[in-house]
């Protein structure tokens, strides 16, 4: 058990009157999953669920009502979609056919899948006997004799006969009982280990089964070492966890796409199964809904009610910003039903020694990584600055209060963007407006006073907007951080979490847009001291914000590639995941 979990001074959970038999069935199947579904709220449609759900549609038609107990009518009567419940094992079941004759009634259940191979010919898996033996259970409290069921096993289009003796329902008892005493547990079961099951299964993303298992067995040794940032260019990294490797179990990059729109006047409506984009009355674009990660409308962009609604069901966030990139916020459905992460959240929260250890921990991530940057990318990296980046990481990790880590950051702030300028890539002399030449001297900002300074505004935007996304999208408080303490306003702990990208998403985007000429000078105006991007400026700048997130990078503790948009999630999952006190420390991303 972690330090940070502490069951013992948790409040009480509320426990449901009944558990669903289907609940039943991902406890045997899992005790996680059932965890995560059943306490957490949590569900996530792969193909496998989106068919199941289909078919189970079809299946759910009207039929006949089911006969009374003890009806000994020869007749048989099939009924659909029958709803019981079990006041004495205190579950309920939604049977989706069962046959009834002479006083007996089977229960059919319908699975998409395909049954296991026995040695004697199709046999159900086990979770499907125990979601039987419940459905037996809930038939006999109601009245009726039940001695066998069937699972019809709709891809090989198989029946599969189960008996009902003592040992099919003392195993359907042991899962019930089994199944109440983990909803009412303080903490979450830990995950399978190097299990077939978990490739298939629609919470792998959630879950994430192996790194949790690699990052709990290393504990505060190596992985700790690791991220202490102190000796060396690059400190050694465990690649993989005791005789096994951390497999890749979740798409390593996000097949849906954010949506832009930063053109005065534009509207987004809904048109079947798209957002269709238009200007007054033409149609500028059709988009898939499906194809949609996000939606950010920069500036006067209006949106439709319908095309909102069908967002928020689809848990799609759409982002506001203004017309110069400030992030205003975020419209999103109500993704998130863990209330218990947010409680450990905000408890944690108002403890100084955990904002604190936190704090050290991100502030010494992202001094490392500007260090790797610098000594990557720029022309001449001078010794002096990068021998002093690495005192500063070394001072984040001893910083004696969040005040004292603040100078530590700054410092470290200016050394690097001291540099800043040698790694940007100039072609010729620009002949227009001074200002607006790829001249960085300082950083600046509210406004920013030069081209290189605009960029860096409207990357960190996007970045924190991608990191607000991903704490919704975990179940996280946006706003309560632990490094950057609540303000009206400010999403605390986004820009917490940001603090290690910021070198590796956002600057490396501001740099790789100029240095490829994704962007010109030519793309800025200047209004006063200010100056900001045209549209077509952000627009270019959008594409070079994407590539990078697209990017596939190594992952320095699990060893496998992901994009930076996968990496986020990633990186809020084991937050959550620390703060629920399933693992011991906050495993901050490094890169060499």
């Amino acid at each position: 058990m972690s330090a940070l979990s502490q069951p013992s001074s948790s409040p009480a959970r509320a426990l449901p009157d009944y558990l669903p038999a289907r609940m039943i069935n991902e406890f045997a199947y899992c005790p996680r999953l059932f965890y995560y579904e059943q306490v957490e709220g949590v569900f996530v449609h792969n193909e496998h669920t989106v068919e199941g759900a289909a078919q189970h549609k079809r299946v759910d038609k009207e039929g006949k009502s089911a006969p009374a107990p003890g009806d000994e009518s020869e007749e048989p009567v099939i009924a659909r979609s029958i709803m019981l419940s079990s006041e004495p094992h205190r579950v309920l079941a939604k049977l989706d056919l069962a046959e009834f004759a002479e006083g007996a009634a089977v229960p059919v259940d319908y699975k998409h899948g395909r049954p296991m191979k026995g040695d004697d010919g199709p046999e159900a898996w086990p979770s499907d006997i125990v979601q039987m033996g419940v459905q037996a259970l809930v038939l006999r409290a109601n009245g009726y004799r039940c001695d066998e069921g069937v699972v019809f096993y709709q891809k090989t289009r198989q029946r599969v006969r189960i008996v009902f003796d003592e040992a099919t329902i003392g195993k359907a008892e042991q899962a019930i009982a089994g199944a109440w005493a983990t909803a009412a547990a303080p903490e979450i079961p830990p995950p399978l280990v190097d299990s077939p099951k978990c490739p298939g299964c629609s919470l792998v993303g959630v879950c994430l089964p192996d790194e949790t298992t690699w990052l709990r067995e290393q504990g505060d040794g190596e992985a700790a070492e690791q991220l202490a940032l102190f000796e060396g260019d690059a400190p050694r990294i465990p690649k993989k966890g005791p005789g096994r490797e951390t497999r890749l179990l979740v798409a390593a990059r996000v097949d849906a796409r954010p949506l832009y729109l930063n053109t005065h006047g534009l509207s987004v409506g809904k048109s079947g199964g798209v957002l269709r984009v238009k200007d007054r009355d033409k149609v500028l674009q059709d988009v898939r809904i499906g194809d949609v990660c996000q939606v950010n409308l920069m500036g006067n962009v209006q949106i439709s009610t319908q095309a909102v609604q069908e967002l928020c069901e689809r848990e799609t966030p759409i982002c506001y910003f203004s017309k110069g990139g400030w992030f205003y916020g975020v419209t999103a459905g109500m993704s998130t039903k863990n209330v218990f992460l947010r409680r450990a959240q905000y408890r944690l929260a108002e403890q100084p020694w955990f904002c604190l250890r936190l704090a050290r921990r991100l502030t010494a991530g992202k001094i490392q990584n500007q260090r790797t940057m610098l000594m990557r990318n720029h022309i001449e990296p001078s010794r002096l600055d990068v021998d002093a980046l690495k005192r500063l990481m070394a001072r984040a990790e001893e910083a004696a209060s969040l005040d004292e880590l603040l100078g530590v950051e700054g410092a470290a702030a200016s050394v690097f963007f001291g540099a800043f300028s040698g790694m940007l890539k100039r072609d010729g002399e620009w002949d227009g407006d001074p200002a607006l030449a790829f001249d960085f001297r300082v950083r600046n900002r509210r406004p920013p006073r030069d081209p290189v300074n605009a960029l860096l505004s409207l990357a960190y935007s996007l970045l924190a907007k991608d990191l607000t996304v991903a704490c919704y999208a975990v179940g996280l408080d946006p706003m309560m951080g632990y490094y950057h303490q609540p303000r009206h306003g400010r999403p605390a702990l986004a820009l917490d979490l940001m603090e290690p990208l910021r070198p590796l998403i956002a600057d490396s985007a501001v740099l790789s847009a100029v240095n490829t000429r994704m962007i010109s000078e030519r793309d800025f105006v200047r209004a006063g001291q200010a100056v900001s991007l045209t549209a077509n400026g952000r627009k270019a700048f959008f594409r070079a914000y994407e590539q990078r997130m697209d990017t596939l990078v190594t992952h320095p503790l699990f060893d496998y590639r992901v994009s930076y948009r996968r990496l986020l999630e990633i990186q809020a999952r084991v937050l959550a995941k620390t703060l629920e006190g399933e693992l011991g420390e906050y495993a901050v991303f490094v890169t060499r």
